[in-house]
């Protein structure tokens, strides 16, 4: 236990302090800013997005690609020097980037940018800036409807020596005609202003959006239902435990006792004997709750990296604390998997350790292979590079597959002895036949309701941050809390399903704990469908297989993550209520 709770601090201190804030840049008058370019792509397909020279604009002939780290990549951004001349407070009136002179192709290619609504994206001092490439001009006439901007106008504030803002302004709208040179021209104006370096994210910030009175309500809410939730399952134990121990302690001193005992013995009790039964397909099982448990403890350390950190001021930070993190905490679900593995009898120990280490980087992988190979189809720079891909893999290979194992070893030999309070039988008890409301099936569909219930909400904040431009996710605490209670009211949900399925005499509740939880992601991904019709205006096949396949992604964490949380809880109940009655 020491080691586990020296591996949680040590990841929790790399993760918060990884990237966790912003190089800081200071200028002298007169040095020189690089304004990147980065990615344009049309307005309603957050994630379909090409590089912005794929458009026809002048591209200067030694642009530099600036190397983005991992999760810069990942996230889909590729920057180039623009070349642009800048300099620290020196103002420029008009100065001209280059002609652009149009023929057809390069006007059927702005046309079809400016049909598609689409937007461009660059970056100043790691500031985001966006604009459109044009418009389609109300009093345009034929052809000559399609307008580009050829003047950008760039008002920069500072503070002493930094960047505190950026703001882009767009102007001189010229129709597209073929045989016509346009010039291309920028002004610059800056500005000083009181606003610390600290705050200069801020304005970036929707405050409106994220914290208004419906966003509290429904943190209010799922607390109100987490003091429900504990209230039922506290109740059901001091119920059940007053009663039978009550019972159990009393000598049995005649045979009318006995007899009397064993008519009134019912329902959880005749299950003492199978109760503690290995399960069906253990190494999965084992692999899946140790995963979980992994996935639980990343999560909270990234939310917590990400509040203190303050992670949405930079590209890809919290894509990167993920990932390293996720390696970092693999220990974990080795420990966990091979603890339980071993406490049921587990024969195939290494093939248990090698489905812990492999089954879910192994599910995301195959689902990024089939996105990843649409983007490149489609040459967005959204997919991944064979180099960051390989890099991804060798940080599984020589960092989280190693800690898996020995996470497994140290679980096998340190928390896999078995301790089960019953002794089980030799033959399985049969299961009698309940209604149909106490069937595993029913109450594993049923128990995913209520968790969802209580982070949905959250789950549109997340889904409108992520499938949304200029939105960014700030909200850590609020995100804390939810994740909390989504623990809470899965472990309580989990302990009643668990309680009800062995009250109808059926002992198989590895599965069914699991699966009652784990459904909870069948609701976040049926959310995800309805949010995709409801709220967004995406098409094609590109953004499509984004959102679908990503979003199964998120939902498989989710699922194996809450499966985790609610089997662990009904263990420990379960384990409480057995070990105090006599078995036989």
């Amino acid at each position: 236990m020491f080691y586990f709770a020296f591996q949680l601090l040590t990841s929790f201190i790399i993760c918060s302090c990884f990237l966790a804030y912003p190089i800081l840049a200071k200028y002298q008058k007169n040095d020189s800013v690089t304004l990147w370019v980065n990615k344009v792509g049309p307005y309603v397909n957050p994630q379909e997005t090409y590089s912005y020279y794929s458009l026809p604009y002048c591209r200067p002939g030694d642009g530099y690609h600036k190397q983005g780290g991992l999760g810069e990549v990942l996230g889909g951004n590729a920057l180039i020097d623009s070349r642009i001349d800048i300099k620290f407070k020196r103002d420029v009136e008009k100065r001209s980037i280059c002609e652009l002179k149009l023929d057809a192709s390069k006007i059927a290619r702005f046309k079809y940018a400016i049909d598609n609504s689409y937007w461009f994206e660059f970056f100043m001092d790691d500031l985001p800036i966006w604009g459109f490439v044009g418009e389609v001009h109300p009093r345009g006439v034929g052809d000559n409807k399609h307008v580009v901007y050829t003047h950008k106008m760039i008002q920069i504030q500072y503070n002493r020596d930094q960047i505190i803002s950026v703001n882009l302004s767009q102007a001189i709208p010229k129709p597209l005609e073929e045989g016509r040179t346009l010039d291309m021209t920028y002004s610059l104006k800056w500005f000083p202003t009181n606003i610390s370096y600290e705050q200069r994210f801020n304005v970036y910030l929707n405050n409106y959006f994220f914290e208004n009175q419906i966003h509290w309500f429904s943190v209010i809410n799922s607390i109100m239902m987490v003091v429900f939730l504990v209230g039922l399952v506290s109740m059901i134990l001091m119920r059940t435990l007053r009663n039978d121990y009550a019972k159990y302690a009393r000598e049995i001193d005649d045979m009318e006792t006995l007899e009397r005992d064993v008519i009134e013995e019912s329902g959880w009790k005749l299950v003492h004997g199978d109760v503690f039964r290995p399960p069906q397909n253990l190494a999965l099982l084992s692999a899946v709750v140790g995963t979980g448990a992994q996935l639980a403890t990343l999560v909270l350390l990234v939310i917590l990296s990400a509040y203190f950190g303050k992670m949405y001021m930079r590209r890809g930070a919290i894509i990167t604390t993920f990932i390293v993190c996720y390696a970092l905490t693999s220990f974990i679900s080795g420990y966990v998997s091979g603890g339980l593995y071993s406490r049921n009898a587990g024969e195939s120990w290494m093939k248990s350790m090698v489905l812990t280490a492999s089954l879910f980087p192994f599910l995301c992988f195959g689902i990024g292979f089939i996105i990843n190979t649409i983007a490149i189809y489609y040459g967005s720079i959204a997919a991944i590079p064979l180099g960051t891909i390989i890099v991804v893999f060798v940080i599984w290979a020589f960092i989280s597959f190693p800690l898996s194992l020995l996470g497994t070893v140290a679980g096998r030999n340190w928390s896999g002895t078995p301790d089960n309070p019953c002794r089980v039988k030799n033959i399985p008890r049969p299961i009698p036949e309940k209604k149909w409301y106490l069937r595993p099936s029913v109450i594993s569909l049923v128990g995913g309701l209520l968790p969802f219930a209580s982070i949905f909400i959250e789950m549109y904040y997340i889904f409108a941050s992520f499938w949304t431009y200029m939105v960014h996710y700030y909200v850590y605490g609020f995100l804390l809390l939810v994740f909390i209670v989504l623990i809470i009211v899965t472990v309580c949900v989990t302990i009643v399903g668990t309680y009800y399925l062995l009250n109808a005499e059926n002992y198989h509740w590895q599965w069914t704990s699991f699966f009652s939880a784990a459904s909870t992601a069948l609701y976040v991904y049926l959310y995800a469908i309805y949010y995709y019709h409801a709220k967004t205006s995406m098409s094609g096949l590109l953004q499509t297989s984004f959102y679908f396949g990503y979003t199964l992604m998120f939902c498989l964490g989710v699922g194996i993550l809450c499966g985790a949380v609610g089997y662990l809880g009904s263990n420990l109940f379960i384990r409480r209520i057995f070990g105090n009655i006599k078995c036989d």
